[in-house]
């Protein structure tokens, strides 16, 4: 194998771990802003895990670049216990350390919003849900699908931009789809069965038609990104309902190595496609964050917002206790996903 196959093998991956990396660099440099901002001492800022490639003080905070680009942190004083010291997180006021505690997973969702923003722009028009036109080997116009339908809903979801129609597309599983469709100013509903197409043990539905596009304006990539972003927002809750109700199973998960290996994919096939993947990653990240789970950003913010109604605070054994018993399933949950994704690349 030459220099050139390594790199072109290589390259992606690196892209894929790189973005990660920034990922959790926007996540902790939201938490640090948040505490610079609310005046929280911040005892150390670090890009990476592991043993320190170099570092410096400055004023009360050490900044420093760690081994292994994998993830980062951002200590802060009485983060994790009590403290008398001034400027400490746990001597501030409810409302400050919820601000301190959310502003990671807002900024990973301000940096997906940004992303769908980037492709947006990149796109010569604009998306609509407004058929265009058909494939020369389209069946759905068999169907009664015709030049001039509007998408209003896909199998009970409702249809708002073309990603919705992506994503109604995908959730299901054997081509068969209702569509509400409003032609001529009145909705016309149609039974489909699109042919499916399969890529790694997994059916697609192969849409046979383009989407119309409309000329690009401040005003309509405005709204398009706003719609595209919430429609990516959605895709996640789906998701979770999906796993919560059986569609899918554990081993359909990915962890880190699916993700990057998905990513770096994506990085190979176009620009296009790697934006895309990653405000999907982003988003899901901020997402996920929030949700009320042990260990995770969500649980300090529901363990906070109860302290603030009731005035009283959870002891500390016991979140230390909660805390570790979630940190341990994450741990589980991602060793298992992290499995099956070895198993499949191989």
């Amino acid at each position: 194998m030459n220099l050139s196959s390594i790199w072109n093998t290589a390259y992606p991956i690196i892209i894929a771990i790189l973005f990660f990396e920034f990922i959790v660099i926007i996540h902790e440099g939201g938490h640090f802003v948040a505490a610079k901002l609310m005046k929280i001492k911040v005892n150390e800022f670090a890009i990476g895990m592991g043993p320190k490639i170099f570092s410096f003080k400055k004023k009360e905070t050490q900044y420093s670049l760690r081994l292994f680009p994998i993830g980062g942190f951002c200590a802060m004083e009485g983060e994790d216990e009590e403290s008398e010291v001034e400027g400490s997180f746990s001597s501030k006021k409810v409302g400050a350390r919820i601000f301190v505690v959310v502003a990671g997973a807002l900024m990973n969702l301000l940096l997906g919003f940004v992303i769908v923003l980037c492709i947006v722009c990149s796109q010569n028009l604009v998306g609509t849900t407004t058929i265009a036109k058909f494939a020369d080997d389209a069946v759905s116009p068999s169907y009664g699908l015709q030049v001039g339908d509007e998408i209003k809903n896909i199998d009970g979801m409702r249809i708002y931009t073309s990603t919705d129609v992506n994503t109604g597309f995908s959730r299901s599983s054997d081509g068969k789809v209702e569509m509400i469709v409003n032609r001529d100013g009145k909705d016309v509903t149609l039974n489909i069965s699109f042919d499916m197409e399969e890529y790694e043990g997994h059916k697609y539905i192969n849409m046979d038609f383009w989407l119309l596009g409309k000329e690009k304006t401040f005003t309509s990539v405005l709204s398009n990104t706003a719609g595209s972003f919430v429609s990516f927002t959605r895709m996640v809750f789906l998701s979770v309902h999906d796993i919560l109700v059986g569609k899918y199973g554990l081993s359909d998960l990915s962890g880190p190595v699916g993700a990057v290996s998905i990513v770096s994919d994506a990085v190979k096939a176009s620009l296009g496609s790697m934006l895309r993947i990653m405000a999907i990653l982003t988003i899901n990240i901020g997402l996920f964050n929030l949700f009320p789970i042990p260990a995770l950003d969500g649980w300090r913010f529901f363990v906070l917002l109860a302290e603030g109604i009731t005035k009283k605070k959870l002891p500390a054994k016991w979140e230390y206790i909660i805390n570790g018993v979630g940190l341990a399933l994450l741990l589980l949950l991602m060793f298992f996903v992290t499995f099956s994704d070895i198993k499949r690349l191989f």
